[in-house]
């Protein structure tokens, strides 16, 4: 699910321009990332992205991270000290990451302006969502691509993907784990870390192997907004969780990645068990799971729910829910939780 917030207006045509000499000169000093001016090995590197040629000439050394699930796999690769900033946060850092998080300077809780970013100096650019970078957005792609910024942008929200309709977009094809472990192997070959990315994915796949259950149950994937819900379509994160489980989205009939969905429909299908997101953000209405808990069980349309009454809910963060390696946590936690209700064999 995407930060809403309103982006700041894009540089003018002169400021793009003295940003590329500013750039222009930073990569003149010499620092390329090897040793004695050498070029590193496996450089320059191309990539395809998300309909997008990117090259690198070097591997980062002070790159930005726009959203938050890039900045998490960054920092899980080992990465903090080559990161400049990190913007767009929805939650608390991922555990195990705090003491690397804490040395990277946040420039922004939500998307920031172009102007944030360029005066970090960047070398790099990596972003979640495709809308991050694109109109409406931080800046387009192209305009950091001008000044001679490589941008990434995670194969999880471009892969089997419609963005073209606005909002969040809509799955043409099921997302699966191995878009965002794509993610991980292209950022660690971006920095030059290849080795990292590699161990780093085993250790996703062992957890998924070890979470999978064979489960027989209905569930309600709840991001945020209490007046006009944010419910998880069939095909996003929460798919890969339900369909890892065995278990059933009770909305997998709509392909869009959130759908607003009203209560009474909600009511009607009755899901066994509520899966809410606990933001830490206070962009909309109910971000915390305490805030949406309240809801459920004050509101007349959905406290009659029998998930409400049983109080049969599985808390996750916004990142869980999002198509990142914190899936993982999410699948983890949902399978946890399903095992405690006697819904799991």
């Amino acid at each position: 699910m995407l930060s809403t917030a309103t982006p700041a207006p894009i540089r003018t045509a002169a400021l793009l321009a003295a940003g590329l000499l500013l750039l222009t000169a930073c990569g003149e000093s010499g620092s390329t990332g090897a040793a004695d001016g050498k070029k590193a090995e496996g450089f320059p590197l191309t990539l395809k992205n998300c309909g997008r040629t990117v090259t690198v000439k070097a591997p980062p050394q002070q790159a930005v991270s726009v959203d938050q699930g890039s900045t998490e796999i960054l920092l899980s690769l080992g990465l903090a000290d080559r990161l400049a900033g990190t913007a767009t946060w929805s939650d608390p850092v991922m555990k195990g990451l705090e003491k690397a998080n804490a040395g990277v300077e946040r420039i922004s809780e939500n998307r920031p302006s172009s102007e944030k970013v360029l005066d970090k100096e960047p070398d790099f650019l990596s972003a979640s969502f495709a809308s991050t970078l694109a109109k409406g957005g931080v800046a387009p792609r192209e305009q950091f691509e001008k000044l001679g910024v490589p941008t990434y942008v995670s194969p999880a929200d471009c892969v089997g993907k419609d963005n073209s309709g606005g909002g969040d977009g809509a799955r043409t094809a099921p997302l699966t784990m191995d878009s965002v472990y794509t993610e991980v192997r292209e950022l660690a070959q971006v920095f030059g870390v290849p080795e990292r990315g590699d161990a780093l994915v085993k250790k996703l796949r062992a957890r998924v192997d070890k979470a999978t259950d064979g489960i027989d149950a209905s569930l309600l994937y709840w991001f945020s907004d209490s007046k006009a819900p944010y419910l998880a379509g069939c095909c996003g994160a929460p798919g890969v969780i339900t369909r890892e489980l065995g278990a059933k989205n009770v909305f997998d009939d709509t392909q869009d990645e959130w759908p607003q969905i009203s209560w009474e429909t909600v009511a009607d299908r009755n899901p066994d068990v509520l899966v809410i997101g606990d933001l830490s953000r206070t962009m909309q209405t109910a971000e915390s799971a305490e805030k949406k808990i309240e809801f459920l069980e004050s509101n007349p349309v959905t406290k009659t729910m029998d998930a409400v009454k049983n109080r049969r809910y599985v808390l996750l963060s916004g990142q869980a829910m999002n198509p990142t390696i914190r899936t993982v946590e999410g699948l983890e936690r949902v399978a946890a939780g399903l095992r405690d209700f006697g819904l799991a064999g």
